[in-house]
């Protein structure tokens, strides 16, 4: 099979440097290949122009939803996927965590984007800042997506988690990427990446392939794109001095390998869980992805006096991992990824063995696999005996099952050598001591990505030394290549261009959709709460009422709240504060200004979902009289799951001001604002009107009814919802039913073509009625009942042919739905 790349929007073989790509595991040829003929300077130009085009002006909120439905069209392809790693020489384990890890990666991206970044192609990044006294020169910043395309060349110990932990901030933020990924694993990379691109989630442009050698795409990258590299770090640092590159000023983002370690902590002797929990964590390290990891444990720090302990234990649990043939369920570690990283594995080895004794070398009997055919490597451990003076465990990566056992005195002598590695990704720390582990992190940090502690009170929990997590930055220092990935909307940074703004607070109101402070306010006669989270406007004020403040406000709140502070309760205790007089509580005030500002009816507001930035700026007493200027300061679209009302969350930014116009609060609360249903309301005065429209000659838009027809079948189904006629059966299955119930809070139409299960194929039933005018009579007649009904029995659940028992409120939802469906089949409404 002959690797296509995937180019300007199109599938593309290369011309003739074909490479072999084989089975690390019996030898057998997989794949081929070849790059050879490909533009790469107009596949970075369509990536700058179509891709750019494309994803930048989708908001943060649209691709985070992207990345979302991409991973779980993934995720349901990810058999094959694990039949490919499997030739990688991968095990079930090491598969997982290549491939649903980088599903997962997908997933976090996906869920912070929607619970944290704004639905506009900007972000706002940090608060406004005053500039002049009086408030009419204001400035901020905010991030744009870097005008370019990013390179990302990939190692090739992960596949598929390599591309992507990178795609997922590179997309997300708005920038197009080229993946290149490593060339002997690149079969799998090439499955999942035609997955994506069949799964039609992402617009054009968005993501290009590079199956193979990489040939001159560097050569061509100019001032906006990015490389993102991970690899050796010998690669690393001549790809980053690239005169394309530095002359440029192309931003260059580097993940290498590293000599990471594991310090074991003067408490944790044998027999205390850190003891074994730091065995089981190196063993693991060691032999996970066959050691083919830039987090694993390359170097083993451990009290001098149990340096013989350590290698005994250590021996010992190496000698019980089985290796061999993945597809075996006994193998626990696989192979190398290919003979020719094995033979540049060996070549370290070697250098290893000139300064360290090698002091296990593990003889294990491969199962359902053969050395000569397959890059089998047994695990090796070295001892350091002389760390400080002997440099080659810290400057040596045999990129495999090898670490290096080295002694120390004290906390000291540990970090010292933890930093000898000269940055690393990771470190971990295995003890129950705190001050051990504090000191010895706070002397590593400076050469460290990560540090990772581990201890009998967080394993059960743990994730391990080796997994970065996608919250986390994952990158490091000096060797580890100065970089940084992930971590969170943090990992995103790389790919903005963070941009000042200045001017008046009308100006960036209008630039970054968040009211400013001083910029002009709407008033009108409907109460912003009033409003549907679509209606509601940047800049939609309210100013309420006027509330004078007693004395008895003041102690009944105090009785309430149980806050008896001295200053609320004891004037003779006010001597030498800032008080005159007893004071109001400042929740007091924020709660009195909730009173003024809120619509008691129930409306489009659901809930109060937050309070942030309360301050309090002057003393209120009684006598005092506040008034509330409520402002709607921000809007945040928000993903809702489940048996929850479509809904979005609305900063107003709250001004409580005495009766001298003094500002004496300022906060912003948060409320849950329901979006507006784009089905109609059930209520039989309002169908009456609209079926004047509904007459014989009245054709569907869709499907086989007639007009008659349609009324006699939405007349049954009310009927059916209030025991007036009754079904014994669901045709749903139990395990799919939540399923469908959840679905009724969405906002997704009914397909057209829903088949109604309580119909034979292809008929309709009789019609009840001399003619539509009757009909018409029948279906308003039952939807007065179905109201009526359920005033009087509001707790009535009755069941459904598809969705099951429902209550009220799911009946409800599911008329509104249905009818809509219809309505809108002979035209009856339009949302």
């Amino acid at each position: 099979m002959k690797l296509k790349n995937y180019i300007n929007g199109q599938w593309i073989e290369g011309s003739g440097n074909e490479i072999p790509l084989y089975n690390a595991v019996n030898g057998e040829l997989v794949a081929i290949s070849d790059t050879e003929g490909i533009n790469f300077e107009q596949a970075l130009d369509y990536g700058r122009t179509v891709g750019y085009q494309n994803l930048s002006s989708m908001t943060f909120y649209d691709r985070g939803e992207m990345l979302k439905k991409v991973a779980l069209y993934l995720l349901e392809r990810k058999k094959k996927y694990y039949d490919l790693s499997y030739k990688t020489g991968a095990t079930h384990a090491d598969s997982w965590v290549d491939i649903e890890g980088g599903f997962g990666t997908f997933f976090t991206y996906s869920g912070l984007a929607k619970r944290m970044l704004p639905n506009t192609p900007f972000w706002v990044d940090g608060d406004t800042q005053k500039l002049s006294a009086n408030g009419t020169f204001i400035g901020t910043h905010i991030l744009t997506p870097s005008e370019g395309v990013s390179v990302q060349i990939n190692a090739y110990n992960f596949p598929v988690w390599g591309m992507l932990e990178k795609l997922s901030t590179s997309l997300l933020a708005g920038v197009p990427s080229i993946v290149k990924p490593a060339t002997p694993g690149s079969y799998l990379t090439n499955a999942v990446f035609q997955d994506m691109i069949e799964s039609g989630f992402l617009p054009e442009g968005a993501i290009q392939l590079v199956c193979g050698e990489p040939g001159n795409i560097l050569d061509y990258v100019q001032d906006g794109d990015s490389v993102l590299f991970t690899g050796s770090a010998s690669t690393g640092k001549k790809l980053k001095s690239l005169p394309s590159i530095s002359r440029n000023a192309v931003r260059f983002n580097m993940e290498a390998d590293s000599l990471n370690c594991s310090i074991l902590g003067l408490d944790a002797k044998p027999g205390t869980p850190e003891f074994d929990l730091f065995i089981k964590e190196v063993r693991t390290e060691m032999t996970t992805k066959a050691g083919q990891k830039c987090t694993a444990i390359r170097r083993i720090i451990v009290p001098e006096n149990l340096v013989g302990d350590v290698q005994n234990a250590l021996s010992k649990a190496l000698d019980q991992t089985k290796i061999g043939n993945p597809l075996s369920r006994e193998t626990r570690m696989g192979s190398i990824v290919g003979k020719k990283e094995m033979a540049v594995l060996e070549e370290k080895i070697e250098l290893l063995k000139a300064e360290t004794e090698l002091i296990y070398d593990g003889k294990q009997e491969l199962i359902d696999a053969d050395y000569e055919k397959g890059a089998f490597v047994t695990p090796k451990v070295f001892y350091n005996d002389k760390p400080f003076q002997k440099n080659s465990s810290h400057e040596v990566e045999a990129f495999g099952p090898v670490s290096t056992i080295m002694p120390y005195k004290d906390a000291e002598e540990a970090a010292a050598l933890a930093k000898r590695g000269k940055g690393s990704l990771v470190g971990s720390i295995i003890s129950h001591d705190e001050k051990f582990v504090a000191e010895t992190s706070w002397k590593m940090a400076s050469s460290h990505g990560r540090i990772f502690v581990l201890n009998r009170d967080n394993a059960k929990e743990s994730t391990g030394h080796g997994s970065p997590l996608p919250t986390l930055m994952h990158g490091g220092p000096g060797r580890a290549g100065g970089g940084e990935e992930m971590g969170g909307l943090n990992g995103l940074h790389f790919f903005l261009q963070k941009t000042a703004i200045q001017g008046s607070p009308d100006i960036l109101t209008a630039i970054t959709k968040i009211y400013q402070q001083g910029a002009t306010q709407h008033f009108s006669d409907k109460h912003p709460f009033r409003k549907y989270f679509e209606e509601v406007e940047v800049g939609d004020s309210l100013e309420t009422a006027g509330r004078t403040v007693t004395e008895a406000d003041i102690v009944n709140f105090s009785n309430v709240s149980w806050d008896h502070f001295y200053a609320h309760t004891d004037s003779t205790s006010l001597n030498g504060t800032i008080f005159d007089q007893t004071v109001a509580h400042g929740y007091f005030i924020l709660s009195a200004a909730a009173g003024l500002f809120v619509s008691g009816k129930k409306g489009p507001v659901i809930a109060n979902y937050g309070l942030e930035n309360a301050n309090f700026f002057k003393p209120v007493y009684a006598g005092d009289t506040i008034t509330v200027y409520l402002t709607a300061k921000e809007k945040i679209n928000k993903g809702v799951k489940g048996r929850n009302i479509p809904s979005g969350v609305v900063k107003w930014l709250v001004e409580v001001v005495n009766q001298r116009e003094e500002t004496v609060c300022v906060a912003t609360i948060l409320t849950l604002v329901a979006k507006k249903s784009p089905f109609i309301k059930i209520d039989y005065k309002d169908f009456a009107k609209r079926l004047n429209n509904l007459n014989e000659q009245s054709a569907p838009i869709w499907g086989k009814m007639n007009a008659q027809q349609m009324l006699e079948h939405l007349e049954t189904t009310m009927k059916y919802s209030t025991g007036e006629l009754e079904t014994s059966e669901c045709k749903t299955p139990e395990e799919h039913l939540e399923k469908y119930q959840d679905s009724l809070y969405n906002f997704r139409k009914m397909p057209k073509d829903f088949p109604a299960p309580f119909l034979e194929e292809g008929k309709l039933p009789e019609l009840k009625y001399k003619n539509l005018d009757e009909a018409k009579t029948h279906f308003i007649e039952s939807v007065k009942n179905y109201q009526i009904y359920y005033r009087e029995n509001p707790e009535a659940e009755h069941l459904h042919f598809v969705f099951g028992k429902l209550n009220k409120e799911m009946m409800e939802l599911f008329h509104q739905k249905h009818v809509t469906h219809h309505f809108e089949q002979f035209g009856l409404f339009t949302s």
